[in-house]
C-alpha cells in the first residue's frame, strides 16, 4: 500500500481529482477536514479541550460543537487560533497514523491518499510515501472560485497570499499533476501514474 499526500493552493480542484480517483481506484481517501470534525465531535480526543479553551458558548442545542460559533469566537485573535490548532493539529494527525496503520494491517488496498490544503506545512512528508502537488494556473483558480463559491477578488487574493507560493509546493512533490485544463486531461495524468504502480 503505497500512502499518497495531495495537496495545492485553493481553487486547483483537488476535490474533484479525489472523487474520480475513489470512484476508479481500490484506495482510501483521507480528507484532513473531515478528520479535522470528528475529532471535535462529543467523546473525542479535542471536544473537551476546546470548551475549556472557548468556552460551552461554541455549542449548538445539541451539545456539539459549532463551527460557525467556533469561528465567530476566534475571529481576529491570532492566539487563540494558535492555541486551537495545537488542539486540533496533533488529533488529526493521530488519527490518520493510525487509519494508516490499520489499512496496512489489513491490507486490501493499492492506496491510501491524505487530501489537506496544509500537508507541507503540518509535517506530513514525513508520514506519506510521495506527496503530489495539484496544480492549477492563477486564473484558472479564481474562476473556479468564483463560479463554485461565489469568492470576492479580494477574498480569494487573501486565502492565496496564505497558503505555499507554487515554488515552495513544487520543491516538496515529488509528482505534479496539471489541473489547468479540463478534468479529462488531469485524470490522464493520474491514470499514467497509478498505472506505473500498479502495473510497473
Amino acid at each position: 500500500m503505497k500512502v499518497i499526500g495531495i495537496t495545492g493552493g485553493v481553487g486547483s480542484g483537488k476535490s474533484a481529482l479525489l472523487a474520480y480517483i475513489a470512484g476508479k481506484y481500490n484506495c482510501k481517501v483521507i480528507l484532513a477536514d473531515k478528520a479535522a470534525h470528528m475529532v471535535k465531535e462529543p467523546g473525542q480526543p479535542c471536544y473537551q479541550k476546546l470548551v475549556a479553551l472557548l468556552s460551552e458558548d461554541i455549542l449548538d442545542e445539541d451539545g456539539f460543537i459549532n463551527r460557525e460559533k467556533m469561528a465567530a469566537r476566534i475571529f481576529g485573535s491570532d492566539e487563540l487560533l494558535k492555541e486551537v490548532n495545537k488542539i486540533i493539529h496533533p488529533a488529526v494527525e493521530q488519527f490518520i497514523l493510525e487509519e494508516i496503520e490499520r489499512e496496512k494491517k489489513e491490507g486490501t488496498i493499492d492506496f491510501l491518499f491524505i487530501e489537506a490544503a496544509l500537508l507541507i506545512e503540518n509535517g506530513y512528508l514525513d508520514i506519506v510515501d510521495e506527496m503530489w502537488y495539484i496544480y492549477a494556473l492563477e486564473n484558472v483558480r479564481r474562476s473556479r472560485l468564483k463560479a463554485a463559491r461565489n469568492y470576492a477578488d479580494e477574498k480569494i487574493s487573501s486565502i492565496m497570499k496564505c497558503q505555499l507560493s507554487e515554488e515552495e509546493f513544487r520543491k516538496h512533490c515529488g509528482v505534479v499533476i496539471d489541473n489547468s485544463g479540463d478534468l479529462e486531461a488531469a485524470c490522464k495524468q493520474i491514470d499514467k501514474k497509478l498505472g506505473e504502480y500498479l502495473y510497473g
